[in-house]
């Protein structure tokens, strides 16, 4: 390291940040990305990146360019097949908007809410995933830092 780079600010656990970035599948796909628009601004712990999104921002310099390739348990884990659950429809919420291939969002009596991708619909039942629609798929994190405070 330089002695410049010494004082550069660095990405901590409680950083603000402006940067570019994009999530894309290991195939390719993109998921989101920040390149071809305004840079996002985010507080690290905010919840605004996945925390193993963020936790390859750490000690990163303001503007560092890096590639991350995660594998999928490293990424957003595996596809685990017991959040996959057939539910009748008369157990679901009254007014939820049902459509295959659409992802759903449902509130807990206590307030949590939480989102599940409709996979398939009968008559009868809704076949409803509650994995991370990445779960299982290895992940690739473009990122630009543009600025560190």
């Amino acid at each position: 390291m330089s002695a410049s780079s010494a004082t550069e600010p660095v990405v901590t656990p409680s950083s603000f940040l402006t940067l570019h970035y994009r999530v894309s599948t290991g195939d390719g796909t993109e998921v989101i990305s920040t390149f071809d628009m305004s840079p996002a601004t985010l507080q690290m712990g905010g919840g605004q990146l996945a925390p193993t999104l963020e936790n390859k921002l750490l000690g990163l310099p303001a503007g560092a360019r890096q590639t991350f390739e995660l594998a999928p348990g490293e990424a957003f884990g595996e596809h685990n097949p017991r959040l996959v659950e057939r539910i009748l429809r008369s157990a679901l919420p009254d007014g939820l908007e049902l459509k295959e291939n659409a992802v759903v969002e449902f509130a807990t009596p206590e307030g949590a809410e939480f989102a599940g991708f409709v996979r398939e619909l009968t008559d009868s039942h809704a076949l409803i995933d509650f994995n991370h629609p990445l779960a299982g798929k290895s992940v690739r994190f473009d990122v630009h830092l543009i600025g560190v405070l």
